[in-house]
């Protein structure tokens, strides 16, 4: 009885290493997921071209299939936050919920632990660097930098403009200089696009290698009105148009209905404007792989 158990046990684990390989992976074009991160069932279920991922929320397992996956071609990611200070992260110091630093802000009423940071304060800035040295060690593609709209914030709470954006400019410049010079990784903005307005040097365009833009088309369940969209397109596409890839979120799958027009739609839009789209669910959370990831599966099926 007991060569039995053994035997059976031996069995499961070999059927459970082996099972992802007779899976044909769903090729999608990007998955966005921040937490409870399981990248071995990313990598035995889908073929991203483009995977974002908080490297903070990962296990050894998880680093082992980082290769796996790039050595499938797909090209990875890391989030970093450069807008906002997060309280559950390593740099957070608990003194600081009583006696913030100067360059530390208001709380977030959104995303409660998250604070406004003055992000042209050196303090600040080094924090940054020595969070994207913790983040190379696991052997990502780039960057994934969050909060770029901070600028409108600090523009409407005190700081001209033009002085907010212009930081916020020079700042991803340096970020890029400076990952650059370590090996050949790529920069990735999150929003904020319109800050090209204020980039009169050229030095934020050239120093990011594509964009990541959230709620172009639709924002959950309905379409987002058409000049929103539109304007939103004018800065992208002169992203674009330098050569640079466009990443795409819109929170729009829910598994409690039907909105299978939507999220074709939304698939439809991605392909027309050669973006890489994820249909994410509408929650927001990034906490899980979005359930509309079939649609791609019914999409080669139909063709």
């Amino acid at each position: 009885m007991e060569n039995f158990i053994k035997l059976l046990t031996i069995g499961i684990l070999l059927f459970l290493i082996i099972q992802p390989l007779s899976i044909e992976r769903v090729e999608v074009p990007l998955i966005y997921q921040l937490q409870k991160i399981n990248l071995r069932t990313i990598y035995s279920y889908y073929k991203p071209k483009f995977l974002i991922i908080d490297v903070q929320d990962i296990d050894e397992e998880d680093i082992y299939y980082i290769k796996k996956l790039k050595e499938n071609g797909t090209t990875i990611l890391s989030y970093l936050s450069i807008g906002e200070a997060e309280d559950y992260r390593s740099y957070w110091k608990k003194e600081w919920n009583k006696n913030p630093p100067e360059w530390l802000g208001s709380e977030n009423p959104m995303w409660p632990g998250n604070y406004k940071v003055k992000y042209w304060y050196i303090e600040w800035q080094n924090i940054v660097f020595n969070m994207i040295d913790e983040i190379l060690k696991y052997e990502v593609d780039g960057l994934y930098l969050d909060l770029i709209d901070s600028f409108i914030y600090w523009s409407e709470n005190g700081y001209p403009k033009e002085f907010t954006a212009l930081q916020m400019i020079d700042f991803v410049f340096h970020i890029s200089n400076y990952v650059k010079s370590k090996g050949n990784f790529l920069v990735v903005p999150q929003n904020g696009e319109n800050i090209l307005d204020y980039d009169t040097s050229n030095n934020y365009i050239n120093a990011i290698d594509g964009i990541g833009i959230e709620s172009l088309f639709f924002k959950y369940t309905k379409r987002i009105d058409e000049k929103i969209t539109l304007n939103r397109l004018k800065y992208i596409q002169k992203i674009q148009n330098q050569g640079k890839f466009v990443l795409v979120t819109d929170y729009i799958f829910s598994p409690f209905y039907d909105n299978s027009k939507i999220i074709n739609e939304f698939i439809e839009l991605c392909k027309k404007h050669n973006f890489f789209g994820y249909p994410a669910n509408k929650d927001k959370k990034l906490s899980d792989i979005s359930g509309a990831l079939k649609y791609f599966k019914k999409e080669k099926e139909a063709k």
